[in-house]
């Protein structure tokens, strides 16, 4: 398939509008999509919404890319993951559909994902943005149930724009006319550009810190909108940032008039967003002194978000093994960390080419405050960290490309 096409990313939509053509519409053939772009947290988001209309006896279809240890996590067809046989016939229909017109991988499996999702019924189907929104694959539901903007940062230069503005304009190319938007929190010049295009469409909007309000009280959680009140238990996915994705979570369930609240807080399942890891051979590895987190964060407010949950957790010494690509600001990640951790250990990515060698990962910490040196592996960096200090939290950071490796090596 990667034959098919040059780059890995090419985006516009005429590829995808040609190919679902061949495969007569499945897109015209879904249950109510909620679609969800965003730079950080749409994941965590969607899988909070997953879980509040599971929660409600309802059925779920989910896109998310990428994935971490294997491809087939990106789909789940009413709540399960698809199998491997299924999923391989459906890339053989559409292979066969597009013939020798080019096409990117995300493009096909895109179109494989809505077959899919169009044969097997569910009650929504939860549509994550690959990369931007405008342009993107999954920009070809003409109606939508509900948008949901999680917040906009700097990322992806290269492909959306160099500004915070130019980045939202590509993530609001979402928006439908008349189709309701739920929207996290955002710098204002990224709300600015959303708001102009909401109007320009008559899309209503429901705003964080406008429409809805969610934070933290007490141990508990606390979500308002015109509705009322809920006092609920904090989000079971670790770190303060998590308090916003759940009050976006919550006001898209509202909004819909779907699903349990304490549900959608209390079960969603996010792999490699702040994850204890408690078993397997890394967990074996480090020994029974060491606690051991994973995430995926790579981007500067990735870093903000890591950053405010390790101050959010009991005083220990924390330690960071971090692997990262060269197409992202890795001194702008590092930075907000640099006061919370006492050292850290680069790594390269296996297997990914456009991995950041070691050594520029640590002189990059090095730049950012942080005491740094590189290893080999994640195993000879977790090593070197249980001779130093057998009692340290060891957090595995800097992609979800080095997150998915550590997943499959942990099993």
């Amino acid at each position: 398939m990667m034959t098919l096409h040059p780059k890995i990313i090419d985006l516009t939509l005429d590829r995808v509008d040609r190919l679902l053509a061949a495969l007569d519409h499945p897109e015209h053939r879904l249950p109510p999509v909620i679609h969800v772009a965003g730079t950080n947290g749409k994941g965590s988001t969607l899988a909070m919404i997953r879980a509040g209309l599971e929660g409600a006896g309802l059925r779920a279809h989910v896109y998310t890319s990428p994935h971490l240890a294997r491809f087939h996590e990106r789909i789940r067809l009413a709540g399960d993951l698809i199998a491997e046989d299924h999923l391989t016939a459906l890339l053989d229909e559409v292979i066969a559909a597009n013939g020798p017109a080019s096409i990117t991988f995300f493009e096909a499996t895109t179109c494989a994902a809505f077959l899919a999702f169009s044969r097997v019924p569910a009650d929504y189907l939860l549509l994550e943005v690959g990369l931007g929104g405008r342009v993107d694959a999954t920009n070809v539901i003409d109606r939508p149930a509900l948008t949901v903007i999680t917040p906009v940062s700097i990322d992806h230069q290269q492909y959306l724009g160099e500004t915070l503005a130019a980045i939202a304009g590509e993530k609001a190319g979402i928006l439908k006319r008349g189709v309701p938007c739920v929207v996290g929190p955002q710098a204002p010049e990224a709300l600015e550009v959303i708001e102009a295009r909401a109007a320009r469409l008559g899309a209503p909007l429901l705003v964080h810190g406008q429409h809805w309000h969610c934070f933290a009280e007490a141990g508990r959680m606390v979500f308002q909108d015109e509705n009322g009140l809920l006092d609920l238990p904090l989000p079971n996915l670790p770190g303060p940032h998590q308090i916003d994705n759940a009050g976006a979570a919550l006001a898209a369930l509202r909004a819909l008039d779907r699903g349990v609240a304490e549900a959608a807080v209390t079960r969603a399942e996010w792999p490699a967003r702040m994850q204890r890891l408690r078993h397997g051979p890394l967990v074996e590895a480090a020994g029974p002194g060491i606690e051991l987190w994973l995430d995926g964060g790579h981007n500067p407010a990735g870093g903000g978000a890591v950053a405010a949950t390790l101050s959010a957790m009991p005083p220990r010494a924390t330690h960071l093994i971090c692997g990262m690509l060269n197409t992202k600001d890795v001194t702008g990640y590092m930075r907000p960390l640099a006061p919370h951790v006492a050292s850290l250990t680069a790594v390269s990515i296996p297997g990914e080419a456009a991995t950041l060698p070691a050594d520029e990962t640590r002189d990059a910490a090095r730049r950012a405050g942080i005491e740094a040196e590189s290893a080999e592996t994640v195993i000879g960096a977790l090593t070197a960290i249980r001779t130093r200090d057998p009692a340290a939290r060891v957090l595995i950071c800097g992609s979800l490309y080095l997150a998915g490796q550590v997943l499959r090596e942990n099993g």
